[in-house]
């Protein structure tokens, strides 16, 4: 895995550097603002972007326009936005077309590395990686799920599997597969070829609330 790392400040850039070299992945650019994010991305083709919401000049949401810019040209290209705030509309707005490949963390809440790394690979192959406190911000509008389909969905749309949902939740892996059936078809997402109804679900319910 190839990665581009847009961050302005320098001590945090280095060190998602060197954790994930510590990991095997290959950090191709490190750079400190949109511009050289872009510069950065059509001269190395990465597979990942690691990218803040805000950066310099202005600090409001420049990270944010050139991964939209991007995606827009590299729809292949998987991203992982960092923010210190919660800014649920604009994570929506980059990841409302293509859900798939796309993550948003807060910055002060990754607390485990390894969990950091795993969200990562799970964004670069495919999957979607969203904070928490992004998710919880907008299910409690979802009124078409039950209580506990909201935690279901919730859980799955951190990233975590069938197994990992059961065991936070107490239940069996059983009972897990009857409510994410449940959310698909109350979602309205039928089966498709393409495998990403769980990425789809993840986010679409962002999207109607």
């Amino acid at each position: 895995m190839r990665v581009v790392i847009a961050e302005d400040l320098v001590l945090l850039r280095q060190s998602i550097a060197r954790l994930l070299a510590l990991d095997g992945i290959e950090v191709v650019a490190e750079v400190g603002d949109a511009s050289s994010l872009v510069s950065a991305v059509v001269a190395e083709r990465p597979d990942l972007v690691i990218a803040d919401v805000r950066m310099p000049p202005t600090f409001t949401d420049e990270g944010a326009r050139a991964v939209a810019l991007l995606r827009e040209r590299f729809p292949g290209l998987a991203v992982l936005m960092l923010s210190h705030i919660v800014e649920p509309t604009l994570a929506m707005t980059l990841a409302a077309e293509r859900p798939a490949r796309f993550g948003y963390l807060l910055k002060d809440r990754v607390l485990d590395l390894d969990d950091f790394v795993a969200a990562v690979r799970r964004v670069a192959g495919g999957g979607t990686a969203i904070d928490a406190q992004v998710i919880d911000h907008f299910l409690t509008g979802l009124t078409v799920l039950s209580g506990r389909e909201r935690e279901v969905l919730g859980l799955l749309a951190q990233g975590l599997s069938n197994a990992a949902i059961a065991a936070r939740l107490f239940i069996s892996e059983r009972t897990v597969d009857t409510h994410v059936g449940s959310i698909f078809t109350k979602l309205d997402l039928p089966p498709d070829t393409d495998h990403n109804r769980r990425v789809r679900a993840a986010l679409l319910w962002l999207n109607r609330c």
